[in-house]
């Protein structure tokens, strides 16, 4: 069923309402204060207590006949005429079996039967269930879009050696901008002041401050928080990391899930047949009942129009997801669309790379060991050579912190694969692997055999000096992501990864996976993953950095990037998001996914239960309208205050 929201202060003629909403509702109150949208419903409900009291103690002899009419109907026009408006549209476009027309008929044949309250009293009701589900979906989507709608308006922009301040969408790459203490950062960029502290809650869901060093990256939204800085622009303001995430979130409804697809086929079956079941509830016990009395007949038959509104269901589901989606994203997760919700309850195959996933992705030092020197030294003798090389490992070994003058390297030379060779303090040094060891017939510990890690060896004067491993960390929350996964039913856990298969099983064997497999190409990683896929039974979900493991993220039933907030791939390529580096962050996704998943059938089933059983006593004559309403209106505010309990929860 077409199910469109009108606005009930939208009641002159000539007026006309947008609906621009994926699933058909409009849920927008316009510019106009919340209490200007009630008044409407406020009169109405006002003219209906005071008929019904005088009707009931008999206060006035006059309020009978056309007076008593007149005042019902006056009653009615005010929540009524914008539901009839709506419903004559979609009659003229052809869509019969909307709720407003439903909603029109029955309090309209209520009218003509002479049952003027109950009339104005189901028009009244279903008013305030559509302006509470409008509140309620629009809470939903704005938790969601402040979520991330922390773009600045503004850009401090250095021209004409001046600071001006500009729209941020005027801002080209390149271009230096400064940001203020208590200012977001308008566009991505690369820091050029010494170091910054930035509140980046808004894009991760961490309120921990981030400190950044200069060249690092920083993103658009986060918030300075110590002293005046300068970036310089690496993107333009429509490409930057948070708008395209924005844009992402507030698009994520736009993919239905499975179940509110079916919701929506269903309605469209469901409400003629509930149509035609009322037009033979009033004619057809003429054929069977001795005593038959139209208008009793007619009574029931309105109610089971009442009764037929999908409206706890078409409303309730989708606020469900978009529930979901905004606890998600509060926690720093993500998810592209409500089907994914649905994907990650099904998951039971968990693929992982290693190098950024559930290691830090960095190369830091995890061994010095000095073979007849002391070690400060033996580091003086390595740094001074590393210092003049640019690979990774060289970083790592030039943190380390050591007291004293610093030495000086000359004549080095790089030597293709194996390392470098030089003169520090008039001493000749090697600095790299076991192949460069060899071909200078240095003799080298034979404890170096054992190590699966990197690992740097040293020779000073034709002696071997000792040796430095480096390693990459794991993340803090790696080990007890594992166990986490296993205890929410993820039994089948595998890790990928284009590193060393040795340093590959080590870290796997540290984390307690069983399957693990290294030296792969992205390729290789895909061909395992569709391997798993030949099985129907995995529901595989792969976890990746979003760069090189593009292929891999399209191909799983669901692909995770972690720290996706500053890789485009990521963004483009996978279903679920991580915006943080913590692959615990997985966990979470799949419990919200299942309290998601959970409430939406909770809401299902209380919605076709608490139906049913009035349509059931409806027919028999056992259900008056005021029941009808709650089964309509009722059911839908009881399923919209437990899809609101989402956005409370907590998950640990």
């Amino acid at each position: 069923m077409k199910k469109k929201k009108i606005n009930l202060r939208d009641i002159k003629p000539n007026s006309e309402k947008e609906h621009s909403n994926d699933d058909g509702h409009d849920h927008e109150h316009g510019d106009g204060s919340a209490f200007k949208t009630y008044i409407p419903a406020i009169i109405s409900f006002v003219m209906l207590i005071v008929g019904i009291a005088v009707d009931y103690f008999d206060a006035i002899l006059q309020f009978q006949g056309w007076v008593r009419v007149a005042w019902y109907t006056i009653a009615y026009i005010p929540v009524g005429f914008p539901v009839i408006k709506e419903g004559w549209k979609n009659l003229v476009r052809g869509d019969v079996f909307t709720e407003f027309f439903l909603m029109s008929i029955a309090t309209i044949g209520a009218f003509i039967i002479g049952e003027y309250p109950e009339g104005v009293a189901v028009m009244l009701f279903y008013a305030v269930g559509e302006l509470f589900q409008n509140a309620a979906v629009n809470r939903a989507k704005s938790n969601i879009k402040a979520l991330l709608d922390v773009r600045p308006n503004e850009a401090l922009v250095y021209r004409n050696n001046d600071y001006i301040s500009v729209n941020p969408e005027t801002v080209e790459i390149g271009e230096r901008v400064q940001v203020r203490v208590g200012e977001k950062v308008p566009l991505d960029g690369i820091l050029l002041s010494e170091k910054g502290s930035f509140n980046t809650a808004a894009l991760t869901g961490e309120s921990k401050p981030d400190t950044i060093a200069k060249t690092e990256k920083v993103f658009a939204g986060s918030i300075n928080l110590d002293g005046v800085i300068e970036i310089k622009t690496t993107k333009e303001f429509k490409d930057s990391s948070i708008a395209r995430i924005l844009d992402m979130v507030q698009n994520a409804t736009a993919r239905k899930s499975k179940t509110e697809l079916f919701i929506r086929q269903f309605a469209r079956i469901y409400t003629p047949i509930v149509v035609f079941l009322a037009i033979g509830v009033t004619f057809l016990p003429y054929f069977f009942v001795d005593d038959y009395v139209f208008r009793d007949w007619l009574y029931r038959a309105l109610i089971f129009l009442v009764i037929s509104c999908p409206c706890a269901l078409v409303i309730s589901i989708p606020l469900g997801y978009f529930g979901g989606l905004g606890a998600a994203s509060k926690n720093g997760i993500l998810f592209k669309g409500a089907s994914f919700l649905d994907a990650m309850t099904k998951i039971n195959t968990l693929v992982m790379d290693k190098t950024g996933t559930v290691t830090k992705g960095v190369f830091k030092i995890k061994e010095v060991k000095a073979i007849g020197w002391e070690e400060t030294e033996f580091m003086k003798y390595l740094m001074a050579m590393e210092e003049q090389s640019t690979h990774p490992i060289a970083k790592a070994i030039l943190e380390y912190k050591a007291d004293g003058a610093d030495f000086d390297a000359t004549e080095v030379k790089e030597i293709a694969g194996k390392g470098l060779k030089g003169i520090v303090n008039g001493k000749n040094v090697l600095v790299g692997n076991k192949a460069l060891m060899t071909a200078n017939n240095i003799e080298v510990a034979n404890e170096t055999n054992s190590i699966v890690e990197s690992i740097v060896l040293v020779a000073i004067d034709e002696k071997f000096a000792g040796y430095v491993v480096i390693a990459d960390e794991l993340k803090e929350d790696a080990k007890e992501t594992i166990t986490a996964l296993h205890k929410v039913g993820i039994k089948n856990i595998m890790m990928l990864s284009g590193d060393k298969d040795s340093i590959t099983q080590k870290v796997a064997s540290e984390l307690n996976i069983e399957k693990a497999k290294g030296g792969l190409l992205p390729e290789d990683k895909l061909n395992e993953v569709e391997l798993l896929k030949q099985n129907p039974e995995n529901k595989i979900a792969f976890i990746g950095d979003g760069i090189n493991d593009a292929p891999v993220l399209a191909a799983s039933d669901v692909g995770i990037a972690m720290g996706g907030l500053g890789s485009d791939v990521a963004i483009e390529t996978a279903d679920v998001i991580i915006q943080t580096d913590q692959p615990s962050k997985v966990v979470r996704a799949i419990k919200i996914g299942r309290s998601t998943r959970k409430i939406v059938w909770q809401n299902i089933g209380l919605a076709f239960g608490v139906k049913v059983i009035v349509l059931i006593l409806g027919a028999g004559g056992l259900a008056t309208m005021w029941e009808a309403v709650f089964a309509d209106v009722g059911v839908a505010l009881l399923a919209i205050l437990n899809a609101i309990r989402l956005q409370k929860m907590k998950w640990d």
